[in-house]
């Protein structure tokens, strides 16, 4: 018989390729849903389709989702890592920007996530997904307040040097600024840096 050969922490070889391909079919199914959620809308799109979309079985939709809103849980955690992927990017190369150029880009990237025209973004402002929209909302200023503790927007800030309460601080910013786009899409972008200047006590240029 066949040995089966087993890694430092135990874990034989082929628990890893089940593991692999366990990770492999769900993020299938959630590809699958994003793209039919952005195409047909989230009401219109059914766990039928969903596994037609990636030709399985419903029972295997089962087996790694509960439910349709286990998967469109998914698909917003897909939305809140294409935002984190972004300002990672952007992180990296704005060190040798100018303040202005920097906090432009970081309006520009949070317009571009959070209001990029699909089906499935205007159906979370609708007031029928109203309680989704506030999940994916605390969602997604709980990882972009961590990411911004973590890597600050310009180096020295005033901000930077009060390390008390800069989480709640990014937290309440970013759902302010959220929550005002929403209602003010044509808000140009100099009032809402002047607005992220302001909270973060950052100086811009005159």
């Amino acid at each position: 018989m066949q040995s089966i050969r087993k890694n430092t922490r135990g874990v034989t070889t082929r628990e890893v390729l089940r593991s692999n391909d366990t990770a492999k079919r769900s993020a299938e199914i959630v590809v699958a849903a994003r793209e039919l959620y952005e195409e047909k809308g989230l009401a219109h799109t059914s766990i039928q389709d969903i596994t037609n979309h990636v030709g399985v079985t419903r029972s295997l939709f089962y087996h790694y989702f509960q439910n349709k809103d286990e998967v469109t849980s998914a698909v917003l955690d897909q939305y809140i890592t294409d935002f984190i992927e972004a300002m990672q990017h952007w992180h990296e190369s704005q060190a040798a920007s100018e303040t202005d150029e920097s906090l432009h880009s970081m309006v520009k990237i949070m317009r571009m996530v959070l209001f990029e025209k699909n089906t499935f973004r205007m159906a979370l402002s609708t007031q029928e997904n109203a309680a989704l929209y506030l999940d994916f909302l605390n969602r997604f200023a709980a990882q972009g307040a961590e990411f911004m503790v973590s890597h600050p927007l310009v180096q020295p800030t005033k901000y930077s040097e009060q390390s008390d309460h800069l989480y709640e601080t990014f937290y309440v910013l970013i759902v302010g600024l959220v929550s005002y786009l929403r209602s003010h899409p044509d808000a140009d972008d100099d009032v809402l840096i002047d607005v992220v200047s302001r909270m973060l006590h950052i100086e811009q240029a005159a």
